[in-house]
């Protein structure tokens, strides 16, 4: 089962005092002692060397693999010897204790890592001083999101299956579901990939969009599945999948970033004719909507008309008439 966001952090760190006192490290080697797959470990060794002590030259960790062993070019640069203390701003001071006193309240949160928190939060106030006592008069609450990630997290380590109540935008409708969840990620907005026992197939649910969720003591088992290839983004196309043509204004540009197209060709007046794919075509009429008149579905025409037809019904619920 793929890691949690919180396990890989775990991890990561025990890699750096790993790899410190193993240098040249062959990459098999490392990856069967923390028992994850070489491609996994490969993909923690390329965020290493984004961490470190400042981002100054000398203070990021010098990590790098020729695929077969694992090298590191400064270990001294987490030692203790040469690192400098840490020194926060007053501003930075506050920030983290806000943060860390917000996330030690969060429900679900396994207790081992709130009492890891908590001490560390402690150290944090001791060493920050007079900070410490401004931040006591903030506070932070956290929308559902952030209960339904520490539910999902939870459920990931103890191998438990959820139940949740979900909102499809596709078909505006919000639908019972257990799932049995393999891995959180973040794609722009936050993701848990599970197997929807609904479905009976693997599916990624936004978290932003679970409006009920609760832990089941039936234990998961998701079927053995690859983990979806993300380095492209969340939505991939297919060749097969229908195509749509888009034309939107120069307002309406950003749908070319924003969206996996084949073709994006200029038209007069700076705005964009967009050819892209989809493997439900209906949920761009959303799209059409929030256009406005910046832009319009094009092809094909059924789907042009059914996003005419939304608009108009969305006029005369304003008391419009087109």
């Amino acid at each position: 089962m793929a890691a949690n966001a919180i396990d890989q952090t775990r991890r990561m760190l025990s890699l750096v005092t790993y790899l410190r006192e193993r240098p040249g490290a062959h990459v098999a080697d490392v990856a069967r002692a923390f028992g994850i797959t070489e491609d996994e470990l490969i993909s923690d060794l390329d965020v290493l060397p984004m961490c470190g002590t400042s981002f100054r030259g000398g203070d990021l960790l010098d990590i790098d693999t020729d695929g077969e062993r694992i090298w590191w070019r400064n270990p001294d640069a987490s030692g203790e010897s040469t690192a400098e203390p840490l020194r926060l701003a007053a501003d930075e001071a506050t920030a983290l204790l806000v943060a860390a006193r917000a996330v030690a309240t969060l429900p679900g949160l396994r207790e081992s890592d709130r009492d890891a928190l908590l001490r560390a939060t402690a150290k944090l106030e001791a060493a920050a001083g007079e900070v410490a006592g401004a931040s006591s008069r903030l506070s932070v609450t956290f929308e559902s999101e952030g209960g339904v990630f520490a539910d999902v997290d939870r459920a990931i380590a103890e191998r438990r299956r959820l139940w949740l109540r979900y909102y499809s935008p596709a078909r505006d409708e919000l639908t019972e579901r257990t799932v049995d969840p393999i891995r959180l990620f973040a794609v722009g907005h936050t993701y848990m990939e599970g197997w929807c026992h609904l479905s009976e197939a693997r599916r990624t649910f936004r978290l932003d969009r679970v409006a009920e969720i609760r832990l089941l003591d039936e234990r998961a088992e998701p079927p053995a599945i690859e983990p979806r290839d993300l380095s492209e983004g969340l939505v991939q196309p297919a060749a097969e999948d229908p195509e749509v043509v888009v034309e939107v204004g120069p307002g309406g540009r950003w749908v070319a970033e924003y969206y996996p197209h084949d073709s994006a060709e200029e038209l007069p007046g700076g705005g964009l004719r967009i050819t892209l794919r989809s493997p439900d075509p209906a949920s761009l009429r959303r799209l059409a909507l929030r256009l406005g008149r910046e832009g319009r579905i094009v092809a094909p025409a059924e789907l042009a008309e059914s996003a005419r037809s939304a608009a108009r019904e969305a006029l005369v619920g304003y008391g419009e008439q087109v």
